[in-house]
């Protein structure tokens, strides 16, 4: 454990995706603590276009659905669902979706997301040793695309150091801006982050500059091997920092 188990419960659910949604790294996420308030609101959210459903805990994909109306006269009744760990989507009643997901609930909460057009261009993890990057991942993913040509490009997650320059701005955000505010946010002293953690993010519309924007799909504190071959280095030098600031 890198962690306090009290931090690891704060950063390490999907729950975070809600509490830090007014993040520049958020998004329009929505929370349900029962299976009445999703049945009552995901209908609505859904007429906007297709959302991401995550239950609070799991790893792998488990738990987690695309999901779209169809486009029929019935359509506030029927969708199509996609399971992270599969392939292939399939088409049913929304009543019967909403009861798969009763369960979910189990863990306090059901997150849901907008799908993010992107995703088939891949995601990118930033490892982290408390507040210092120490690495990046880029991996093209097949879950959650149903695309046989965007599914073909996937594959295993290529690892580099945190001084690769394609992310020198996405590591600027997260040691300058995004982890401080994590930290105020869930009030977590900045001495007691993980020293092993990471963050995935997907790709959202480019700014008016044309640069990338990010958008968090999920925090890992509990679970973050393998990661690059640079990063024990530096976690290293930040446990020892760290415990030289504690004599």
């Amino acid at each position: 454990m890198s962690a306090h188990p009290d931090v690891l419960l704060k950063m390490g659910t999907k729950e975070v995706l809600h509490r830090s949604r007014a993040m520049s790294w958020g998004c329009d996420t929505a929370l349900y603590r029962t299976a009445e308030a999703m049945r009552a609101e995901l209908p609505t959210r859904l007429a906007a276009g297709p959302r991401v459903i995550k239950r609070n805990r799991g790893n792998g994909g488990q738990g987690v659905w695309k999901v779209e109306r169809l486009a029929s006269p019935c359509s506030r009744t029927a969708v199509r669902v996609l399971d992270a760990t599969k392939d292939v989507s399939e088409e049913l009643a929304l009543n019967d979706f909403l009861e798969r997901c009763t369960e979910y609930f189990e863990d306090g909460c059901v997150i849901d997301q907008p799908f993010q057009a992107r995703l088939r261009e891949g995601v990118v993890r930033c490892y982290m040793a408390g507040d210092r990057c120490t690495g990046f991942g880029r991996q093209k993913v097949k879950a959650l695309i149903e695309e046989p040509a965007a599914q073909s490009k996937a594959g295993p997650r290529l690892y580099t150091s945190n001084a690769d320059q394609r992310f020198q701005r996405l590591r600027r955000l997260m040691e300058e801006e995004w982890t401080p505010q994590l930290t105020a946010l869930l009030d977590i002293p900045r001495h007691d982050l993980p020293m092993i953690w990471d963050a995935d993010f997907m790709l959202g519309p480019p700014g008016v500059d044309g640069a990338d924007s990010y958008v968090l799909g999920e925090i890992n504190v509990s679970s973050v091997f393998p990661m690059p071959d640079e990063a024990p280095a530096e976690i290293a030098r930040q446990v020892a920092i760290r415990l030289r600031s504690k004599r």
